[in-house]
């Protein structure tokens, strides 16, 4: 009698993953030039308004007193945030085995860098006179100007060179395996490009030992990064007097945040990924509800964070502070903090049910709205703080121009111009670590040999 044993039909072999990760690299089609056009139209836009704000000034931004920061930092701290859930993914996860991670990881490692990018603008457009930005550089030089270090804007500075110079390393070092898939599997001068990339990778035993002990040292270096560089952007408020800054909560308050929008912004990308390139066999519903529960969790986290934020305020006997939270409440911005609540404390809560988690729609829906929240917290914590704080007569309301808001939407456009590039350039999913969440391949058994 002869047995034979094979794998299950949805079960895909080491062969499947190779095909279909390479498959994401091949000639796009209609739709994605699509995409890039409208990316490149608002990018050029984005180009135009920064020329535009060089020329006149910083008040063609809508930037006077008192709301010097408005919403170029609003932005920068949404996009430091928005690298949060790649780090924690890659790193934290990876440290933790937490299995489910090896799907989603790379693109939320891309997503890291590249947000971390996006966020490195914003202290030169802010900057105005662009051509002097170097300035915040801390270097010897002949004119014996030094950057102030009891300013938070230098300890940006280091942080953010910091966590871009890890997040780098550990991406490229989490490619070399991928890359000499696709020079295996390529011909002509991308084999070579790829030959190149790849640094000779070969996957000797040797090999393997010294890549598996470099990367968990990176993972174990890139951890403490998710607490310790939005904690330092928090001190950008916190280690100010400005009522509704002044706070201890702002550290703890930061990193949940951030994570919080890192994990939507990674549905954001992987569910239309996912879509498109079929890849549902290795993004499977156990990765989405994964991820849905901890946009759950964190987002229960700072809900407690904003009852907190609330309390204190009114506990603190404070007649300046209450009188800040009570104008922000019932005020000009007050539809800002109500889109706020809305989007972060409220559209999560449909993740309580279990369906919800797998839907791609109801996600993508919810990973937006968090989003839209995350950036309107930032909003809510300089504008209105900046515009209600000690004198009246310094009061003031900030209006959003055309050029700050053109600015604006085109860094979105940059992040997805080059996330776009990369799906299309390098494997979006990790070959090497979806292989070993596989069975083992097996031989068909006949007559008990193999």
């Amino acid at each position: 009698m002869s047995v034979a044993t094979s794998r299950p039909p949805a079960t895909p072999t080491y062969g499947d993953v190779n095909r279909d990760v390479i498959a994401t690299l091949r000639t796009p089609g209609p739709l994605y030039f699509a995409w890039m056009c409208i990316v490149g139209l608002l990018l050029t836009c984005f180009f135009l308004a920064w020329s535009y704000q060089i020329y006149v000034g910083m008040g063609a931004a809508g930037k006077r007193t008192p709301q010097m920061w408005a919403m170029y930092i609003t932005t920068f701290v949404f996009w430091i945030g928005i690298g949060h859930a790649g780090t924690l993914i890659s790193a934290v996860l990876y440290l933790f085995r937490a299995r489910w991670r090896t799907s989603i990881y790379r693109a939320a490692e891309a997503m890291t860098i590249f947000a971390v990018m996006t966020a490195g603008l914003f202290p030169m457009i802010h900057a105005g006179r662009v051509w002097f930005a170097y300035f915040l550089l801390p270097y010897p030089n002949q004119r014996y100007l030094w950057p102030n270090f009891k300013s938070p804007l230098v300890w940006d500075v280091f942080a953010i060179s910091t966590y871009l110079s890890i997040s780098t390393v550990f991406f490229i070092v989490g490619l070399i395996p991928d890359i000499a898939a696709l020079r295996d599997a390529a011909t002509g001068w991308r084999r070579r490009i790829y030959s190149m990339l790849c640094l000779g990778w070969e996957g000797t035993d040797g090999q393997w030992r010294h890549y598996r002990r470099a990367y968990g040292l990176l993972a174990a270096f890139a951890t403490p990064l998710v607490l310790s560089v939005h904690s330092v952007v928090s001190w950008d408020f916190a280690m100010a007097l400005v009522p509704g800054w002044h706070s201890t909560l702002f550290a703890p308050f930061f990193v949940d945040g951030a994570i919080f929008s890192g994990f939507a912004m990674v549905l954001v990308l992987v569910l239309p990924m996912r879509y498109f390139f079929n890849l549902q066999p290795y993004i499977t519903p156990r990765h989405l509800d994964a991820m849905a529960k901890l946009i759950l969790v964190t987002g229960l986290v700072l809900t407690y964070f904003y009852a907190c934020e609330l309390f204190t305020s009114w506990y603190s006997g404070d007649h300046i502070e209450k009188a800040s939270l009570f104008w922000r409440l019932t005020s000009t911005y007050a539809w800002a903090l109500a889109t706020m609540y809305f989007c972060n404390c409220i559209s999560p809560l449909i993740l309580f049910w279990a369906p919800a988690r797998t839907n791609p729609v109801i996600l993508f829906g919810v990973s937006v709205l968090v989003l839209i929240g995350m950036w309107f917290e930032r909003f809510n914590i300089i504008v209105p703080s900046l515009g209600h704080d000690f004198y009246p007569y310094s009061w003031g309301i900030y209006v959003p121009t055309v050029t700050d808001s053109t600015i604006i939407i085109g860094s979105f456009a940059w992040f997805f111009l080059l996330f776009l590039g990369f799906i299309r350039v390098l494997p979006s999913l990790s070959v090497v670590e979806v292989k070993e969440t596989l069975p083992p391949p097996m031989k068909d058994v006949v007559d008990g040999h193999h």
